[in-house]
C-alpha cells in the first residue's frame, strides 16, 4: 500500500516538532523593563558613565596621583612668580607636569587637589544621602500608614526642618564642634558634621515623597489581602509597602546626591567645609576669590569639575525617574 506524500510530509514535520523542546514563555520583571527604557535614554546613560567615572576616581584617587601629578599637599615654589605670586607660564602653570596648573602663592597642584576633592564631595553627597533616605523611608512608611497622631506629628517635624536655616544652623555648629570628637579629628570631624547635617536637613524631601505613596498604596488590593490573612503591621510595613517605594526612594536619591554636592561645596566655600590642607572644590573657589583676576584657571578648574559633576548625576537621575516610571512614554 502506498502511503500519500502529504501524509508523510505532515508526519515528518510533526516529529520535527516533538523532538524541539517547548520554550516557556517569560514575562519581564521591573528591572530588565525598567534597564531597557534606560538604555533608550542615551543622554541619562552618558550622565551615568559620567557619573561612574567620577566614582573611580575618588576611589583610586592615590593611584591616579602617583601616576599623573604630584602629592596634593607638596609646595613648587618654582612653578611660581616671586614677584606677583601667580604660577609661571600660561594658563594657570599648566603643562605636561602640571595637566591642570598650580595653585597660586604655593605651586600646590590643582589636578591632585581635584581629584582628591573628588573624594571628599562624593563621599560627604553619598552618606548624607543615605541618612536622609533612611530617616525619610522610615518616618514616611510610619507617618503614611498609621496616620492619625503620627501622621500629625511627623508632617510638623518635616514642616519644622524645611523652615530651619540649613546653612546658618551649619555654620554655628561647625564653630563649637571640638576638634577631637569621637576619634576624629581635624577634616574628619568636620566631615561627620557635614554628613549627619546635611543629611538631618534633607530626610523631610524624601520624607513627604514616601509619606504620599504610603497613603496611595495603603488602600491597594494586596494590603487589604494581606490584612485579612491576619498579617502583621510590621509585616505589611516591611513586605508590602516597602519593595514598592523602592522606585520613587531610588529616583529620589540620585537626584538628591548632586543637591549634597552643591550644599557641601557652598559650606567649604563659606569656611564650614573640611580644613585644610584637606582639598575640597569649595575650598578651592574660596581661595581663588584673591587671584582670579590675574589666575583664572585656579577658579575655572574646581568649578567645571562641580559643574560636570552635577550635571551628570542631574541627567542620570532624570533618566532613572523616566525608567521606573510606569506611566511613561520612553
Amino acid at each position: 500500500m502506498t502511503v500519500p506524500l502529504h501524509d508523510t510530509a505532515e508526519t515528518s514535520v510533526a516529529d520535527v516538532a516533538a523532538d524541539v523542546p517547548a520554550k516557556a514563555i517569560e514575562g519581564r520583571s521591573p528591572a530588565q523593563i525598567a534597564w531597557v527604557r534606560l538604555k533608550r535614554d542615551k543622554i541619562a546613560l552618558a550622565g551615568g558613565v559620567v557619573v561612574v567615572l567620577l566614582i573611580l576616581i575618588a576611589v583610586f584617587a592615590p593611584w591616579i596621583v602617583d601616576l599623573l601629578g604630584h602629592p596634593p599637599n607638596e609646595f613648587h615654589e618654582d612653578q611660581i612668580d616671586p614677584l606677583f605670586g601667580t604660577p609661571v607660564g600660561k594658563w594657570g602653570g599648566i603643562s605636561k607636569d602640571f595637566l591642570l596648573g598650580v595653585e597660586p602663592v604655593n605651586g600646590r597642584d590643582v589636578f591632585s587637589r581635584v581629584v582628591y576633592g573628588a573624594r571628599v564631595s562624593l563621599l560627604v553627597a553619598f552618606l548624607a544621602a543615605m541618612v536622609a533616605v533612611f530617616i525619610g523611608t522610615i518616618l514616611g512608611v510610619v507617618a503614611g500608614y498609621f496616620g492619625g497622631w503620627v501622621d500629625s506629628l511627623v508632617s510638623r517635624v518635616m514642616d519644622l526642618l524645611l523652615a530651619f536655616p540649613q546653612l546658618l544652623f551649619t555654620i554655628a555648629l561647625i564653630s563649637v564642634v571640638p576638634s577631637k570628637l569621637w576619634g576624629f579629628t581635624g577634616s574628619g570631624v568636620r566631615m561627620g558634621v557635614l554628613i549627619v547635617v546635611i543629611g538631618f536637613f534633607g530626610w523631610p524631601y524624601i520624607g513627604r515623597i514616601v509619606r504620599g505613596q504610603t497613603l496611595s498604596l495603603r488602600e491597594r488590593e494586596y494590603v487589604e489581602a494581606a490584612r485579612s490573612l491576619g498579617a502583621g503591621r510590621v509585616y505589611i510595613l516591611f513586605k508590602e509597602l516597602l519593595p514598592n517605594l523602592v522606585a520613587p526612594i531610588t529616583v529620589y536619591t540620585t537626584l538628591m546626591i548632586p543637591t549634597n554636592i552643591l550644599t557641601e561645596a557652598a559650606l567649604s566655600f563659606l569656611g564650614a567645609g573640611v580644613k585644610p590642607p584637606t582639598a575640597s572644590w569649595g575650598q578651592m573657589m574660596d581661595k581663588a576669590v584673591d587671584t582670579y583676576e590675574s589666575d583664572p584657571t585656579f577658579m575655572i578648574v574646581p568649578g567645571v569639575a562641580i559643574f560636570i559633576t552635577v550635571l551628570a548625576f542631574n541627567l542620570f537621575g532624570d533618566g532613572v525617574r523616566d525608567a521606573l516610571d510606569p506611566k511613561g512614554n520612553r
